[in-house]
């Protein structure tokens, strides 16, 4: 199984390497800054670029500032974007039994 896998290596290195096989599933929690920061361009467009060529079909933008969650899936080699925000229960298609609303996942972390 392929989330085995990455346990396994993730035991040697906490991070995910290119010689690594794709995760399902990444969830990217923004950094603070406006449209004009670098932050913002990184989070935004750089990863989405580099999450999209190593063909993960699924990419969360959290953006706890922004009080949204942006879930992505790769079709045809680019993310169709879907915005959660508010009570809304965010719908994961590669984990269908996750059930989460914005403000639990954003609360979590506070």
């Amino acid at each position: 199984m392929l989330e085995e896998i990455h346990l396994t290596l993730l035991k040697r290195r906490a991070t995910i390497s290119q010689d690594m096989p794709a995760p399902r599933m990444v969830l990217e929690v923004v950094s603070p800054g406006d449209e004009k920061s670098d932050n913002y361009r990184r989070d935004y467009q750089e990863k989405l670029y580099q999450y999209g060529n190593r063909g993960i079909p699924e990419y969360w933008i959290v953006d706890p500032d922004r009080e949204w969650i942006m879930v992505g899936c790769l079709i045809q080699g680019e993310y169709q974007f879907d915005t959660f925000r508010g009570d809304d229960t965010i719908v994961s298609p590669t984990f269908p039994e996750f059930i989460l609303t914005i403000a639990e996942v954003l609360e979590a972390g506070r």
